[in-house]
């Protein structure tokens, strides 16, 4: 179960949100896919992170439309973004253009799982 303890955000002056796409990613590393137990950035499932003065997007998408764990997910992020300090809005949107593959996998898991490269 995700919370706060789990999350230990880092920001600059308190007030807004100064952190770069790619730290606002790492904090997103905790969420995992319950079915598989790995990262859902490790997974491929976040398109693209943008933090605009503390106003946080996030396109993500799914393995699949029928996903069951879908609104679970964004929830989860959501919940990441709203954490760190200095976020004042945040806005996670589920999208299916580029369709998801195992070619979004990094390559770490794909060793773990032991596919191929």
């Amino acid at each position: 179960m995700l919370t706060k303890e789990n999350v230990t955000p880092v920001a600059g002056d308190g007030d807004t949100c100064d952190l770069e796409p790619d730290e606002i990613l790492e904090l997103i590393r905790v969420v995992e896919d319950p079915d598989v137990g790995i990262s859902i950035v490790d997974l491929g499932l976040i398109y693209e992170v943008k933090n605009d003065h503390g106003n946080v997007n996030v396109d993500m998408t799914l393995t699949s439309p029928s996903c069951p764990y879908g609104p679970q997910l964004v929830a989860e992020v959501n919940y990441i973004l709203n954490s760190i300090p200095g976020v004042r809005t945040t806005n996670v949107e589920v999208v299916w253009d580029p369709p998801w593959s195992l070619d979004n996998v990094s390559e770490a898991v794909k060793l773990e799982l032991g596919m191929d490269l």
